[in-house]
């Protein structure tokens, strides 16, 4: 059958058309390690830090092993996108347990001396399966609570590995835009910032990083990604004087209608900025704004909120 012929007005306006999706790198975790150790140097959670890119090492490691995780076949994952969900929801993967063959490698990576981090790796090391997965499905519905703080980000970097490994094997076209996309078209799950990008197709863009599968997804600016307010956002930063605030690489956008935040990293200001590291980096922002009363939306799944050690 003959493609359809576009007329020039129709042509335009599909070159205008911003992309819907930009997909991590096959290094994605290589390449969050190193800027975490740049964000190290000179930072008051320099420590922690370090700590979290020796994980992202380990998660770059099992990811280059091709885990043995079996992808939901394609007429499954059809299905879910013709109901309107994510194909990799991962309310239904987190429990399906495959991701779980990933968690004793990463766990034997860190044979620590005795510390609260050897007590919270002991832990899920003896944690059945069941307590496990309960375990994450709290920490991905923002139920802290019912896990505790030293498992986060052992349990976070694990189930980053088996989302991102999916994300990257998904057919392709398989993903859709949809109208007001505020959570991950892939996997469901929200997002841990905004980034403003400023190259090729995507310049000017912006784009939400996933938490979870570290999947972009288009949204247009000046729009709350959690209520979608777009009456009077305002965008704050560590800078008191106006003229580098406006300038400032990291911004929060703050709503009015939710009280909630979400930080923006400008790729213009730093074109080297990571979300997931520049998140960790930037507690102090989050700070600030908790003390002025807004509520952090983003989960960093490798850290639990409150804990800085």
């Amino acid at each position: 059958m003959p493609g359809q012929i576009l007329e020039p007005g129709q042509i335009e306006a599909a070159a205008n058309i911003p992309p819907f999706l930009k997909l991590p790198s096959h290094d994605l975790f290589t390449r969050r390690a190193a800027r975490l150790r740049q964000l190290a140097e000179g930072n008051p959670l320099g420590g922690y830090l370090n700590l979290v890119a020796e994980l992202c090492d380990t998660q770059q490691r099992l990811l280059d092993t091709q885990p043995a995780l079996p992808m939901p076949d394609e007429a499954a994952l059809r299905r879910s996108i013709e109901h309107g969900m994510p194909p990799l929801a991962f309310e239904t993967l987190v429990r399906e347990g495959a991701w779980l063959a990933l968690l004793e490698p990463l766990l034997d990576a860190f044979e620590v001396a005795p510390s609260p981090i050897a007590d919270a790796l002991q832990r899920l090391r003896t944690a059945d399966a069941g307590q496990r997965k309960a375990w994450a499905l709290g920490l991905l519905n923002g139920q802290y609570e019912l896990l505790p703080a030293a498992l986060v980000p052992f349990l976070g970097a694990t189930l980053q590995v088996a989302f991102s490994h999916w994300l990257l094997r998904l057919p392709e076209g398989l993903l859709q835009e949809s109208e007001e996309q505020t959570l991950c078209p892939a996997c469901g799950s929200p997002p841990v910032a905004g980034v403003i990008h400023h190259r090729g197709k995507y310049s000017t863009l912006r784009y939400l990083a996933c938490s979870l599968c570290s999947c972009e997804w288009h949204y247009v600016r000046v729009k709350c990604s959690h209520c979608r307010e777009s009456k009077g956002l305002t965008y704050l930063s560590l800078h008191s004087d106006a003229h580098e605030a406006a300038r400032a690489p990291i911004r929060a956008e703050v709503c009015p209608g939710c009280q909630g935040y979400l930080k923006q990293f400008y790729m213009e200001r730093d074109e080297a900025a990571e979300p997931q590291a520049d998140d960790l980096a930037s507690l102090a922002l989050d700070i600030r704004l908790a003390e002025e009363g807004y509520l952090r939306r983003a989960p960093n799944l490798l850290l639990a909120p409150g804990e800085s050690d």
